[in-house]
């Protein structure tokens, strides 16, 4: 297969139709795949009535998908996309657990660090880490929005060169990193830096970083993170501190995970974002006071929803 120019087509299911999930999705839906989306009844319907609206701000087209609400839509798939939040990890994995194979390709496509080691616990069996880099949103029922990028960083397994040959001909470029932790982790930090502060003020990261010390708070929650990494073992991928800045440029519109979570009244991520900083300094004696505020900052802010 991977020296073949022969398009396969693949069963493909995203579990977790949201945002992330459904980007991914489409893509693949509109280069040939048989794709399956599991999601919530409003938006299943949708979908299935309709569609799903695949909206590039200067052009949308309607892909044709499944949707499902039940996780035994997973069953028969040769790759799985878990798009879940982290809160639900274990939860999907064991819904899911029932109707996937030992050669099932299960991907994490998540924030946070630890999911793909979590979910694979669950599953018993290999779980695919990767790094997502991609801004999205939901503009309604079975319509996402791609706001920028789109790349996505993977780990190495037996398994990453067929993802590779799958992802990239659906216009969705992929990189195998020997270091794919330390990518995790890295992008854990960009979330770190950007995702409490914008679930707070409700705002998008280019009118975020133009507020009064937001750089210097930035910084000072990106260099916590970094200390509690090097404690931890963790080698960093790449230039952390210039990709923070670069995000207000490549995404100055995008509001962060966290800020649609609360937005939307949904219990969000940040337990595993900052409140993970928070808690791994704890366990290394590492002082984490601006992440320990945003953590605490942001809670109070989701305890308010309705």
């Amino acid at each position: 297969f991977p020296n073949s120019n022969r398009v396969v087509i693949m069963k493909i299911a995203v579990m977790g139709a949201g945002a992330v999930g459904c980007y991914y999705g489409a893509m693949l839906a509109r280069a040939g795949h048989d794709v399956t989306l599991i999601g919530r009844e409003t938006h299943v319907a949708a979908m299935n009535r309709d569609g799903l609206l695949l909206d590039f701000g200067s052009s949308q087209e309607f892909v044709r998908v499944t949707g499902d609400t039940d996780a035994a839509g997973v069953a028969g798939s040769d790759m799985v996309l878990f798009c879940v939040k982290s809160t639900d990890t274990v939860d999907a994995g064991e819904q899911i657990k029932p109707f996937i194979s030992p050669d099932t390709i299960v991907l994490s496509l998540q924030n946070g660090v630890d999911n793909a080691e979590r979910l694979g616990a669950v599953l018993g069996q290999p779980v695919i880490p990767v790094v997502v880099y991609v801004a999205t949103s939901m503009g309604g029922a079975g319509h996402v929005k791609h706001h920028g990028r789109g790349e996505l960083v993977i780990g190495p397994s037996a398994q990453s060169q067929m993802v590779v040959d799958t992802l990239v001909p659906a216009k969705i470029p992929v990189e195998i990193s020997e270091n794919a932790n330390g990518a995790l982790r890295a992008k854990m930090i960009l979330n770190c830096a950007y995702n409490a502060l914008s679930a707070i003020t409700q705002r998008p990261y280019g009118e975020l970083v133009q507020g009064v010390g937001v750089w210097d708070v930035m910084r000072s929650a990106v260099d916590e993170c970094l200390t509690v990494a090097k404690a931890d073992g963790v080698t960093v991928s790449g230039d952390v501190w210039g990709a923070v800045e670069k995000i207000a440029e490549t995404m100055p519109g995008q509001y962060s995970s966290t800020a649609q979570d609360l937005a939307r009244g949904k219990p969000s991520e940040i337990d595993y974002l900052n409140g993970y900083i928070v808690r791994k300094g704890k366990e290394l004696g590492i002082a984490t006071p601006t992440n320990l505020t945003l953590h605490a900052l942001t809670k109070l802010q989701e305890s308010k929803a309705p």
